[in-house]
């Protein structure tokens, strides 16, 4: 959706958003979420939502969200994410 829709701002919000969740955790499984997300583009998707909607709270906000769960991790995979 975020890829789709990029001048929608509200579909950037929950999209956003639903990344945030679903990269929430820092068990084995949150880990490989994190890193298949990271490998999907979800990192340079959220950067885009981000700058074509600097003035709407809600999409830096829920983008904020999403790229701290997405970076999230100390394990080198994690260092590498927070790198990009």
């Amino acid at each position: 959706a975020l890829q789709a829709h990029p001048q929608v701002a509200e579909v950037q919000e929950e999209g956003c958003r639903a990344l945030a969740s679903v990269c929430y955790g820092n068990d084995a499984a949150g880990l490989a979420r994190k890193q298949r997300a990271a490998d999907a583009g979800a990192i340079e998707a959220v950067v885009a939502a981000l700058q074509a909607h600097p003035e709407v709270e809600a999409v830096q906000k829920q983008g904020c969200a999403a790229l701290g769960n997405v970076c999230c991790g100390i394990d080198a995979a994690g260092l590498a994410r927070k790198q990009r």
